[in-house]
C-alpha cells in the first residue's frame, strides 16, 4: 500500500511538471530545472533512419505525424495533424515538443484521473485534438507513431527532455475577444482564413468541424495564448505580446467547434 501511494505521488508530481498546473504558470508549461540541455529545434534527418522494418515503421510514423488525416484516416475526425501543435516534427522547443517525452511515462494524468502510458496519452490526442477515435495500442498506426517519437527521443535523458518542454511561460491575463478579432484579421486570417477553416494540409482550422473539439487542450485560452506567443504568426514568430495572444485566444475560444465525445472521458 505504501509503495502504491509513493508511486501515485511520484507520478502526480511528474504530471504537474509536464502540464504546469502549479502556482500561477500557464497550463501546458513546466518549471525548468536549473541545468538543462536544449532540445534540438528540428527533427533528425530522415536519411539517418535505420534500414529494415524498424526504419520503415519510423518513416510511416513521421508520415502519420505530418499528415494524420491521410495516414491515420480511420481514427481522425477532422483535418488536424500532430505537427499542427507539435511543431518541427515534434522537436521545436516551447512548442509542445515530444522529444524525450516517452521516457517520462507512465505518469499520473490529472485529466484521466489515473496513471497512463505514453500510448494512452497519444490516444488522448486522437479523441480530443483530432476529434476522432483512439487507435488501439497495438494498431499499426500507433506502433508507427510511437516508433517515430522514440526515434526523435533517442539518446535523450529524462533531464534533457525537460529543456524546452511544454509551452512558453507567460503571465495570467484576461483576453479581450473584440481586440482579438482585430488582431486575428491583421495577423492570422491570411493563413487561417476569415472563417477559421484554414487550408487543409497547410494551415490548420482553428474552429468549425475541421478543428479540435472542446475537450482539447488548445480549447483552453491560457494554453493557446502560450502557443501563440511562441509560434505565431509563422512568418514572424514571437512578435505577439502575451496580451495580444490572450486576446486572439479569447476570440478563437468563442467560435463554434465540435463537442468532445463523452464516451471517451477516460482519456
Amino acid at each position: 500500500m505504501k509503495l502504491r501511494v509513493a508511486l501515485l505521488l511520484t507520478t502526480f508530481a511528474l504530471g504537474v511538471a509536464l502540464t504546469g498546473n502549479a502556482g500561477n504558470t500557464v497550463p501546458g508549461t513546466i518549471q525548468q530545472p536549473s541545468a538543462t540541455v536544449p532540445i534540438a529545434s528540428q527533427p533528425p534527418d530522415l536519411a539517418s533512419v535505420p534500414a529494415g522494418k524498424q526504419g520503415d515503421l519510423i518513416r510511416q510514423g513521421r508520415d502519420i505525424f505530418d499528415q494524420t488525416p491521410t495516414h491515420a484516416k480511420a481514427y481522425v475526425g477532422n483535418r488536424l495533424s500532430c505537427n499542427d501543435c507539435h511543431l518541427q516534427g515534434g522537436t521545436e522547443p516551447k512548442a509542445a515538443p515530444l522529444t524525450g517525452v516517452p521516457g517520462l511515462f507512465p505518469l499520473y494524468s490529472q485529466r484521466a484521473g489515473r496513471v497512463i502510458s505514453f500510448g494512452e496519452r497519444v490516444q488522448e490526442c486522437f479523441v480530443r485534438s483530432e476529434n476522432g477515435t483512439p487507435p488501439p495500442l497495438d494498431s499499426p498506426e500507433m506502433n508507427a507513431l510511437l516508433a517515430y517519437i522514440e526515434w526523435i527521443s533517442h539518446g535523450v535523458s529524462k533531464q534533457e527532455a525537460l529543456a524546452g518542454r511544454g509551452l512558453v511561460q507567460i503571465p495570467s491575463l484576461t483576453g479581450n475577444a473584440d481586440r482579438g478579432a482585430v488582431i486575428y484579421q491583421q495577423r492570422c486570417a491570411a493563413c487561417h482564413q476569415d472563417n477559421g477553416a484554414g487550408v487543409p494540409a497547410v494551415f490548420p482550422a482553428l474552429w468549425g468541424p475541421d478543428s479540435y473539439n472542446d475537450g482539447a487542450g488548445m480549447n483552453k485560452v491560457p494554453k493557446m495564448a502560450a502557443f501563440l506567443v511562441k509560434a505565431m504568426p509563422p512568418t514572424q514568430p514571437g512578435t505577439l505580446s502575451p496580451q495580444d495572444a490572450y486576446d486572439v485566444a479569447a476570440y478563437i475560444h468563442g467560435k463554434p467547434r465540435a463537442k468532445f465525445n463523452a464516451a471517451y472521458s477516460k482519456y
